[in-house]
């Protein structure tokens, strides 16, 4: 249990049980209660937790996937190179990462006046729901939410695909058929989560800002991609 993947598995773990807290507890008194008024404020907050838990999970899911491009093609230096404190210290800088740069948003947010409509076409406060709201100029927000998804979630698909590539291609050249399977079932978990997580990121992200999508099924997928996951992490590990 004290092997790094199972300390990674621990974060990811906190990670979800923080999403379903910042989610779970509204939505189920909208949908029980009808209690469907929220103070803007904290409407930013829980803005703030949900994208900065987000960007957490794509962030432990690098990790992750650094972890088993080690293990499979470094494997001798397995134990020098994950330490106790690199993961502590690659964990750290993924909260600042993330914190800093989702921290952002609802700053950008506050500054808004004017807004067409106080209703959000959502069960829980998202950031571009709410930008859709102002009657301003809100190119900014926009600009800005956009690069904060390439930042984080961009970057973090950018680099797990690479790391796969390597991973793939050490494997193929292994001459044991007995080998190559071992090697594939120790990441298998790890892109089932992977897939899961930026299938449904990705088609929320681009239904919102560039798609034509119902507002029921864009509610819908947003929050399957929410609350999904969470779920699923336990079972698939």
């Amino acid at each position: 249990l004290h092997e790094p993947m199972y300390n990674l598995l621990a974060v990811l773990a906190a990670t979800d049980l923080g999403l379903c807290v910042a989610i779970a507890p509204k939505m189920l008194a909208i949908f029980w209660f009808g209690s469907c008024s929220m103070a803007f404020d904290a409407c930013l907050t829980q803005l703030f937790f949900i994208h900065t838990l987000q960007g957490m999970e794509s962030g432990i899911l690098l990790a992750m996937a650094f972890d088993r491009y080690v293990a499979i093609c470094d494997p001798l230096r397995y134990t020098s190179i994950l330490t106790p404190f690199f993961l502590v210290l690659t964990i750290l800088m993924l909260a600042i990462r993330t914190t800093v740069l989702v921290g952002i948003l609802p700053i950008l947010l506050k500054r808004l006046q004017l807004f067409q409509s106080v209703a959000i076409d959502h069960s829980y406060c998202e950031h571009m729901a709410v930008v859709k709201l102002a009657a301003e100029d809100v190119h900014i927000n926009k600009s800005y939410g956009l690069f904060v998804a390439f930042a984080i979630l961009g970057f973090d698909m950018i680099f797990v695909l690479i790391s796969y590539i390597l991973i793939f291609r050490a494997v193929f050249r292994l001459s044991q058929k007995e080998a190559r399977r071992k090697a594939f079932s120790t990441c298998a978990a790890h892109i089932v989560v992977f897939l899961e997580f930026y299938i449904l990121a990705f088609f929320s992200f681009f239904s919102h800002r560039f798609g034509h999508v119902s507002p029921h099924a864009h509610i819908l997928s947003s929050t399957i991609y929410l609350l999904v996951p969470p779920a699923l992490n336990p079972v698939v590990y």
